[in-house]
C-alpha cells in the first residue's frame, strides 16, 4: 500500500479541523440525538478519547484515517477474490457488503427509542444526499470512469427517493409505513442479487476483471490484480472465494472500528477546539462521517474495480432512504416536518434523479463530479440560511 496516501489522508484529517467560522443553529434535537446515540462501544471509545483531550483527539482521527484507508483497501482486494474464487457478481458483493450501512441502522434505532425520530430521519436523508453529492462527486472528480449499469438497476436507484414522496404527504409515517419501506428494500437488493445469478455477463464488463469473469467463468485473476500477502495464506487466487469472503469481514470490521475513531475523535477534537456550534465545525463533521465511502467509492474507482464503487453508492442511497427510515419507523410514528417536504426531499430526488442520467450515459465525467457537488453546496447553504440547519448524514 502507498504510504504517501495514508500520509496524505490524515492530514486532510488534521487540517480540517484548523479554522473557526461563524457560529450557525444546530439541527433540532441534534445535541440530544448525540447524547442518545453514546453508549456501547461508541461510547466507550467517545469516553476513552475524551480522556486524551483535543491534542489525543487529533491523533486519534490519524489513526483513524490510516486505519480506515488500510483496511479499504483490503476490502477491495479481498471482495474482488472472493468474486473470481466463488464466481459471483462483484458488483452484487459490493452492494452487500458496503451498501448496506449497519452503524446507520443502529444509530436510527437509538435515536428512534429516544424519541428523536426526527433527527434519526434527518440523519438517513443526510447520508443519501451526501453520498451522492460527496462520494460520487469525488470520484468523478478525481478520476472519470466509464459505466456499465442494467437500466433497471439505474431505475431502482432514482425510484428510491421518490417512493417516500406518498409516504410523506401523509405527513405521519407509522409503522406500516416502514414495513413497506423495508419491503421494498429488501425486494430492491433481492432483485439485483438474482438478476446478476442469471446474467451471462457481470456488470461493468468492460473492466478488465469483468472481461476475465465472463471469459473464465470467474476463476482467473485479471494481471491487474496485484498479489497481497494473504494469496500464500489462502493458497492460491483460484482458491475457494468463501476464505476471501472470512478476510473481507474482517476488513468490514475494521472499517467500521476506524469509523468509530473517526466520529470520536472529531466531536471531541471539535469541542476541544470550539468548533462544535460552526458552520465549519458542522462541515467538517459531515466530511469525516462520509470519509468511509469516499474512500469506499475513490479507491475501487482507481484501483480499475468501479463496481465497488459504484456499487456502493447504490447501495447507501437506497438502504438510507428506504431501509434505513423504514427502520425509523419500527419503534414510534413519527410526524413529517414542512421542510423535510419543500425543501430536504426534494433535494435528494434531484441530486439523485440526476446522478441517475449521468450513470444512464455510460460514463461518469468530471465536469458531472463538480455538478452534483456544486448542487450540494448550494443545498448547505439555503439550508443554513433559510431552515437553520442541515441533517448530519454519513
Amino acid at each position: 500500500m502507498n504510504v504517501s496516501r495514508l500520509i496524505v489522508a490524515s492530514l486532510v484529517v488534521a487540517v480540517l479541523l484548523a479554522v473557526p467560522v461563524a457560529p450557525v443553529a444546530a439541527q433540532d434535537g441534534g445535541e440530544e440525538a448525540a447524547e442518545s446515540a453514546e453508549g456501547g462501544i461508541e461510547g466507550q471509545i467517545e469516553g476513552f478519547v475524551e480522556g486524551l483531550g483535543p491534542a489525543g483527539a487529533v491523533a486519534v482521527l490519524l489513526v483513524g484515517a490510516v486505519v480506515l484507508t488500510f483496511c479499504v483497501e483490503k476490502l477491495i482486494s479481498y471482495l474482488t477474490r472472493a468474486a473470481l474464487g466463488l464466481r459471483v457478481s462483484l458488483f452484487t458483493l459490493a452492494i452487500l457488503f458496503t451498501g448496506i450501512e449497519f452503524d446507520d441502522t443502529v444509530l436510527a434505532l437509538v435515536l428512534s427509542a429516544g424519541d428523536l425520530e426526527g433527527a434519526a430521519l434527518g440523519t438517513a436523508l443526510g447520508t443519501g444526499l451526501a453520498i451522492v453529492g460527496v462520494t460520487l462527486a469525488l470520484a468523478a472528480i478525481v478520476r472519470p470512469f466509464p459505466v456499465d449499469l442494467p437500466t433497471d438497476y439505474i431505475v431502482l436507484f432514482a425510484l428510491g427517493p421518490l417512493l417516500l414522496i406518498p409516504f410523506v404527504l401523509m405527513g405521519t409515517l407509522t409503522t406500516v409505513h416502514g414495513l413497506l419501506l423495508l419491503g421494498f428494500f429488501l425486494l430492491t437488493f433481492g432483485y439485483i442479487i438474482v438478476r446478476e445469478r442469471q446474467r451471462d455477463t457481470p456488470v461493468f464488463r468492460n473492466t478488465e476483471l469483468g472481461e476475465s469473469l465472463r471469459a473464465d467463468g470467474g476463476v482467473a485473476a485479471p494481471g491487474s490484480l496485484s498479489e497481497i500477502p494473504e494469496d500464500r495464506l489462502v493458497g492460491g487466487r483460484s482458491a475457494s472465494g468463501w476464505p476471501w469472503m472470512a478476510l473481507a469481514v474482517l476488513a468490514l470490521a475494521g472499517i467500521v472500528f476506524a469509523s468509530m475513531l473517526l466520529e470520536a475523535g472529531s466531536e471531541v477534537a471539535m469541542e476541544g477546539f470550539g468548533l462544535e456550534q460552526t458552520v465549519f465545525g458542522a462541515t467538517v463533521l459531515t466530511a469525516i462521517l462520509t470519509f468511509e465511502d469516499v474512500m469506499l467509492t475513490i479507491e475501487p474507482v482507481r484501483r480499475g474495480v468501479p463496481e465497488i464503487g459504484v456499487g456502493n453508492v447504490i447501495g447507501s442511497v437506497l438502504f438510507s432512504v428506504t431501509g434505513n427510515v423504514g427502520v425509523i419507523m419500527l419503534l414510534s410514528d413519527l410526524e413529517i416536518s414542512r421542510s423535510v417536504l419543500t425543501f430536504h426531499l426534494p433535494s435528494v430526488i434531484l441530486v439523485t434523479t440526476l446522478a441517475a442520467y449521468f450513470l444512464y450515459s455510460g460514463e461518469l465525467k468530471r465536469w458531472h463530479g463538480f455538478l452534483l457537488g456544486g448542487l450540494y453546496a448550494v443545498y448547505w447553504v439555503v439550508a443554513i440560511l433559510v431552515f437553520g440547519g442541515v441533517p448530519i448524514g454519513g
